[in-house]
C-alpha cells in the first residue's frame, strides 16, 4: 500500500489518512482517499472508527490537507492498519 499521511485535530476526537489511489494513472487523473474516523475513548486502546472515505482529486486533497493544518490540526502517526 502507498504511504499514507495522517492528521489529528486539536481536540483529539477525529483522525484523517490521506493515501494515494494506487489505481491512478501517474499524471493522468490521480487521486487520493481522505478516511475520517471518530476517536472514541483513549487513542490507542482501540483503533478510531472510520466514519467515510472520499476518493478526491491530488490537488484537492493537498488543499484539504493544508487547510486542516491551518485550523490546527496536527501530523500524527499511523493509527488504523492497513
Amino acid at each position: 500500500m502507498n504511504k499514507s499521511y495522517w492528521l489529528i485535530n486539536s481536540n483529539r476526537s477525529e483522525i484523517r489518512r490521506f493515501t494515494k489511489n494506487d489505481k491512478s494513472i501517474d499524471g493522468v487523473c490521480e487521486y487520493m482517499f481522505i478516511d475520517s474516523g471518530k476517536i472514541v475513548g483513549v487513542l490507542g486502546k482501540n483503533p478510531p472508527t472510520m466514519i467515510t472515505t472520499v476518493s478526491v482529486d491530488i490537488d484537492l486533497a493537498r488543499e484539504i490537507y493544508e487547510r486542516l493544518l491551518s485550523q490546527g490540526w496536527r501530523k500524527t502517526e499511523p493509527v488504523w492498519d492497513n
